[in-house]
């Protein structure tokens, strides 16, 4: 239900900023508005409970957003109120950053190495994503799992390219285990 709610109003705000020509200050917006969310778990509680009544989380929304964020905004925001889904907020807005990014051609990769890989290594697996995608621009986030042993794990979305060491010993064990020992 989430993953709905999520996509209908995230579609929504997107075809928004499409119309309206404001993507780019709507994505910034959702982009600075999304930490806020997550952080301010006391906001939520108060949008969520069930004696405040619905004009009131509207009212309270608007004085603390107002001249902060834009009209389209605010106005997700109590749409999101009104619909009972004011706890969505935070997945409608990573929803609507994805839609973008994918729309600006932007990637998001995550790459895991056994060590702290150098600057070098770094714009080199860059260039090469760059090459071999669609994508004209990547966000790169670089993690350290030191029992990958060896190599890195590249992850953009729903796609892995796993050449760690740990991957290909894994995979050797398992070549191994099938292949019957003949004795002579």
């Amino acid at each position: 239900m989430a993953k709905l709610v999520s996509k209908t109003y995230g579609d929504a705000l997107f075809e928004l900023a499409l119309e309206s020509g404001n993507m780019e200050a709507l994505f910034d917006e959702a982009k600075a508005l999304l930490p806020v969310v997550r952080k301010n778990k006391d906001l939520t509680k108060m949008m969520n409970h069930p004696k405040i009544v619905k004009e009131e989380k509207q009212k309270i929304i608007e004085d603390i957003f107002r001249g902060r964020v834009s009209k389209e905004m605010i106005g997700l925001m109590t749409m999101l109120i009104v619909k009972g889904h004011y706890n969505d907020l935070s997945d409608v807005l990573a929803y609507f950053i994805d839609r973008v990014k994918e729309y600006k051609k932007i990637g998001t990769a995550t790459v895991t190495s056994a060590m702290e890989l150098s600057l070098a290594q770094r714009d080199a697996i860059r260039r090469k994503l760059l090459e071999t995608t669609d994508y004209v621009q990547f966000e790169m986030n670089y993690k350290v799992d030191a029992s990958l042993i060896g190599g890195v794990v590249i992850r953009v979305g729903d796609r892995v390219v796993d050449g760690s060491v740990k991957n290909r010993l894994t995979r050797l064990a398992s070549e191994l285990s099938k292949t019957k020992l003949q004795v002579s």
